[in-house]
């Protein structure tokens, strides 16, 4: 056999391999890439539950809070930023901005929900009333569920990068248009411990 086709099948041969070896990467960041969206689409169903319960549990307060308007206002709208902030992470889950939008609406949320659920400790009638005792109890498990939800986000979210930024994955991954994605974290200050001050 001539030399120069032996070159050329074993150029075919390599150029054969490097284009199954480029399919195969391709085929794996597109299976990770819908593994955090299916993740994320657990999330959404969690949080589209979370947003469904928020105005019976402030239809459920309302007559025996009703001078603590501001506090009900201040769920309703913190409800619905973060619904909106939850659509548009819905439509492109990973992308950054979406993201962050997203858990900077969620901690304000958060944080209005915690406010709300402290003031109604100041209601005897309210922590007895069946219908609000129902309705924390469901927000409780819906915002298990969605810790649960985000940390399975998260963890797809981690092994995709991992896998985009590894070499020569990366050389792949920007190829053909695989982006970071970003983690979905809460900003939530009402996490953080209370300051207590024993004043003199």
């Amino acid at each position: 056999m001539e030399p120069w086709l032996i070159a050329v099948i074993a150029g075919g041969a390599l150029l054969v391999l490097l284009v199954l070896w480029m399919v195969s990467v391709y085929n794996r960041l597109v299976v990770d890439r819908n593994q955090y969206k299916n993740s994320f689409a657990q999330i959404d169903v969690q949080l589209k539950r979370r947003y469904d319960l928020i105005p019976n549990l402030v239809e459920s307060v309302k007559g025996y809070m009703g001078h603590e308007r501001d506090t009900l206002e201040a769920v309703i709208r913190a409800r619905n930023s973060a619904y909106a902030a939850g659509q548009k992470a819905a439509d492109n889950p990973g992308d950054p901005a979406a993201m962050k939008a997203l858990g900077q609406a969620e901690g304000q949320l958060s944080g209005a929900l915690g406010r709300l659920m402290m003031l109604s400790e100041a209601y005897p009638d309210l922590k007895a009333n069946t219908n609000m005792l129902a309705l924390q109890e469901e927000l409780t498990s819906t915002e298990n569920k969605i810790g649960f939800a985000r940390q399975a986000f998260n963890d797809a979210v981690t092994a995709f990068n991992n896998r985009r930024a590894v070499f020569p994955t990366v050389l792949v991954a920007g190829m053909f248009g695989f982006p970071e994605a970003q983690l979905l974290e809460i900003d939530d200050a009402s996490r953080e411990a209370p300051k207590v001050s024993f004043g003199r």
